[in-house]
């Protein structure tokens, strides 16, 4: 996990030596830009990328010059805007350098222009109704505040990736990175004025979002992988018997890394290195072939960036190394599914972190106002924080094997919930202490002890001095989820501003803003503090609390999506600059059409391979078993339990046909309204596929070895 406090500047605080030499080689940023820019356009960008300032539009045609000049040096012979569609993935379409002239020769050519603006095609990606076949124009905006970076590719032929924002002719946004950058504006604003009010704005431009995503995965060897169909397509078997030996004896977790993983994960940080991302942590994860890579905090924008970048080099250098890296939030049945833990956190430009309790909690009014705020935007708008990781594929990981579950709560620990205790009850007087602990060896030195616990089935969790979002699905863009909760904290931030304006005015006494504070915290906690939860998430006790509390428990994606469709959405997204309501609308239509699509796939390719392997592999062994039987009986010799095995083997086969073809049914039933034709997927086609998966199962139990068609789990898990 990401433990490492936040910083925006990683290059000269991660590590003591020379960091041209591990950081920055492909990145236009840093001592690169020193070098290569006059002052003082490196100084007006740099005003842009740390103080998010507007952009100056003289300067472009010199860093153009500049980063071209760079790209060149390094190999590149193209470049290309990089952005974020609403397929939850990357694009980008590549432009070559070369630029012919009017006598038939050729130059080197990349203007400013080029570097802020391009025009790919907007009806070709989802766009939730806002743009039609017709209408193709689309504009890409260069993101200055995210460093431009080289992609090379297995040739070491190099492409110049600027990253962008991607919007419609109209000037809606059509991706991810958009909104994102509206609501860390919208959350630096109210933030500001919470600030304001305590007096500690002083020197103080902006509040700053940091990010870190823990990125746990899978590696399985590329041969296994290319003979599953299932994987192949949809990223995760949709059958497979549990192998003898899972995650039953927990000895895979923090176990010395494989020496071929350890290739594949030094190979992947160093590229990672060269491309500016800060990675700090490896190691084993809970299931077989499983693990984790996390880095350091950056900006959240770098960060989502990042993030991108991140998957895309575990997925390219694991193939160098013969694995096939699988980011699917439950590749395999039974054992643990794989998350993105979002560590999420404030800090001023001016370095302090607005969620570090400090020493003496109670004491610090302004952490807990913004800890209240927290707590008051995760009760409030709990529906919009699940329907913003749900997926096809986080439905599979959620409520079970280290996975959150799908009810929205916070867990604190024992040290802040007594201070809301106290706050609830008058006044916040004093702060729990964990003390330290005594090992019983004299060897071995006195540890210090955390005044609070943590809990692994809570989906958002205090962890220190950041809030954990674990219910962040592992091949998700954490683009979305940021967003949506960013627009929450503002949201909440400008409530407790508000109040806190009116009651304490403009320039109040310390004692008075102590009693606006603790007047303001006390109603807060008592009306939402009801969404801290510090037990056991998976119990079923649980369950029923949550909903005497009032709290929503949506368990599908078909349950969760519609939040972004109701009118408090709308107007919350609206009301801070985020999103228009057509905006909005328009992700709720692309998510609803994702979700439908992707569960089709994977329905139709069960039954492909059902048709086509499975049943085969059923018949072949159906006849061997006859003949076997049959030979026996030929010389008078009775096998009743043979028998019973051939008729047991014929049911099964037969009951999987039956089964495919509901799957078949409910897969290719045409429904024309999306969200009707997403509640039938959920509750025909999805248990259906159980169906099927549980007679496949049962068949692989009892199908020869050499005939059964499928790499298996113990295949894939065990066998290194």
């Amino acid at each position: 996990m990401a433990t490492t406090p936040a910083a925006t500047n990683f290059g000269t605080d991660f590590v003591n030596t020379k960091t041209s030499d591990i950081f920055g080689s492909k990145t236009f940023s840093g001592d690169v830009m020193l070098k290569r820019l006059p002052p003082e356009v490196f100084m007006n960008l740099q005003r842009t990328m740390t103080r998010g300032l507007p952009l100056d539009p003289a300067i472009a045609n010199t860093v153009a010059q500049a980063m071209k000049d760079w790209a060149l040096e390094h190999g590149a012979t193209h470049y290309s805007h990089w952005f974020q569609p609403l397929t939850g993935s990357t694009a980008e379409k590549h432009d070559a350098f070369l630029s012919l002239t009017e006598s038939g020769g050729a130059i080197e050519k990349f203007s400013g222009d080029a570097l802020i603006r391009g025009e790919p095609d907007a009806s070709s990606f989802p766009s939730g109704g806002i743009r039609d076949t017709y209408e193709a124009r689309g504009y890409t905006a260069w993101d200055a505040t995210s460093p431009a970076f080289l992609l090379a590719n297995g040739e070491g032929q190099a492409t110049l990736c600027i990253p962008t924002a991607f919007v419609s002719w109209t000037g809606e946004a059509l991706d991810k990175k958009t909104p994102l950058l509206r609501s860390l504006e919208a959350v630096s604003k109210q933030a500001l004025r919470v600030l304001k009010v305590f007096g500690t704005d002083a020197g103080v431009s902006q509040v700053i979002t940091t990010l870190g995503c823990e990125q746990e995965y899978f590696l399985v060897d590329s041969e296994l992988h290319r003979a599953r169909p299932d994987l192949l397509i949809t990223g995760r078997t949709l059958m497979g018997a549990s192998a003898p030996k899972g995650q039953q004896l927990e000895d895979h977790y923090f176990g010395s890394i494989p020496e071929r993983v350890m290739g594949f994960m030094a190979d992947s940080e160093r590229r990672l290195y060269e491309l500016g991302i800060p990675v700090k942590t490896r190691h084993n994860e809970v299931a077989p072939r499983q693990y984790e890579i996390a880095p350091t905090y950056e900006n959240a924008n770098i960060a989502v960036d990042h993030q991108m970048l991140t998957m895309h080099v575990l997925r390219t250098t694991a193939r160098a190394h013969g694995f096939e890296c699988l980011l699917h939030e439950k590749p395999f049945a039974g054992i643990n599914g794989s998350g993105k833990h979002n560590n999420w956190a404030l800090s001023t430009d001016t370095g302090v972190n607005l969620l570090d309790p400090r020493e003496e909690t109670h004491t610090n009014m302004e952490f807990l106002v913004f800890l209240c705020a927290v707590i008051r935007a995760v009760d409030i708008h709990a529906d919009l924080l699940r329907a913003s990781i749900a997926s096809v594929h986080n439905d599979h990981r959620l409520g079970a094997n280290e996975a959150p579950p799908a009810i929205m709560s916070i867990y604190l620990g024992d040290m802040l919930t007594d201070i809301l205790d106290q706050l609830e009850h008058g006044a916040a007087k004093k702060t729990m202490k964990g003390g330290t602990m005594d090992l019983g060896a004299r060897t071995l030195p006195q540890v210090p002890r955390h005044s609070s616990d943590r809990n692994r089935t809570s989906p958002f969790a205090f962890t220190g001095n950041k809030f954990e979002f674990r219910a962040v699905g592992s091949s998700q863009s954490v683009a979305w989820p940021n967003t949506v909760f960013n627009t929450m904290i503002a949201e909440s931030l400008d409530f407790l501003a508000t109040e806190l304006e009116k009651r304490a005015g403009k320039h109040p006494s310390p004692a008075k803003l102590e009693t606006a504070v603790r007047a303001t915290l006390k109603e807060i906690v008592k009306k939402h503090r009801r969404v801290c939860f510090s037990g056991d998430g998976y119990k079923m006790e649980w369950h029923k609390e949550a909903a005497k509390r009032g709290l929503p428990n949506l368990p599908s994606t078909a349950d969760a999506l519609p939040a972004f469709a109701s009118k408090k959405a709308s107007e919350l997204f609206s009301h801070y600059g985020v999103l228009s309501h057509r905006e909005l609308h328009a992700r709720y239509e692309v998510q609803v059409e994702q979700y439908c699509k992707v569960i089709q796939i994977e329905g139709r390719t069960m039954c492909t391979m059902v048709n086509t392997q499975i049943i085969p592999a059923a018949m072949r062994a159906q006849a061997e078993l006859a003949d076997a039987v049959g030979a026996a009986e030929a010389v008078g010799v009775e096998c009743p339990s043979s028998m019973a095995a051939l008729r047991a083997l014929v049911a099964q086969a037969a009951a999987l046909r039956t089964a495919c073809g509901e799957v078949s049914a409910a897969a290719n039933k045409a429904i024309d309204d999306p969200a009707k034709r997403m509640r039938h997927l959920r509750d025909a086609l999805v248990p259906a596929m159980a169906r099927v998966r549980d007679c496949c199962d049962a068949l692989e139990g009892v199908i020869p070895d050499d005939l059964w068609p499928l790499p298996t789990y113990a295949q894939m898990l065990l066998m290194h």
